[in-house]
């Protein structure tokens, strides 16, 4: 079974996996073009900052690329967005992992402060959230196409039990009074 059988392409998730990726795919777009606008050096690691966030030319690259990423994945929307946001969401963890043990060293050459490795670790959180929603839980309705995808048997018995109570129709009532019978 692949992930695009899972969910049907006017899915009501859709939207919430498309807002995610459009919403976090701007944010860092708009972070990305700022940097650039502000001529930074590529792997300056001087400490400028923008948006309370240091940066410099190589992160903001990689802010644009991922962006476009999200956005992309927006555009597309479904399952594509779902994946693209979880995807996106775990190299944001990573990275704030990595990031945090590398702060003062020399391998930090995205110019990582403190404030980044929050906001990468918030940023990571928010779009995974985003792209598990209602795929990842214990809860889930049984009309939730994740469910149906995991309970195969079990929701093929309930869509038979509904068909056969569609196609029996309500119960009739026969004969009158207390003697009334229910077919």
């Amino acid at each position: 079974m692949k992930l695009s059988d899972e969910l049907p392409v006017d899915h009501r998730l859709a939207t919430v996996y498309r807002i995610g990726a459009g919403l976090c795919g701007v944010i860092l777009l708009v972070f990305g073009i700022l940097g650039f606008t502000n001529q930074l050096g590529f792997f300056d690691t001087s400490g400028s900052q923008v948006a309370g966030l240091s940066t410099n030319g190589l992160l903001s690259l990689i802010s644009v690329v991922v962006g476009s990423v999200l956005i992309a994945g927006a555009a597309i929307g479904g399952n594509v967005a779902s994946m693209v946001n979880m995807t996106v969401g775990s190299l944001f963890l990573l990275s704030g992992f990595v990031h945090i043990f590398i702060l003062d060293k020399g391998a930090n050459i995205l110019d990582f402060g403190m404030s980044n490795v929050i906001f990468s670790f918030v940023m990571g959180l928010l779009i995974l959230t985003f792209g598990m929603y209602g795929r990842v839980t214990g809860g889930l309705p049984h009309d939730n196409p994740y469910w149906r995808g995991r309970h195969p048997e079990q929701a093929a018995r309930e869509d038979a039990a509904r068909r056969g109570a569609t196609a029996a129709g309500p119960p009739r009532v026969t004969g009158g009074g207390a003697g009334q019978t229910w077919h």
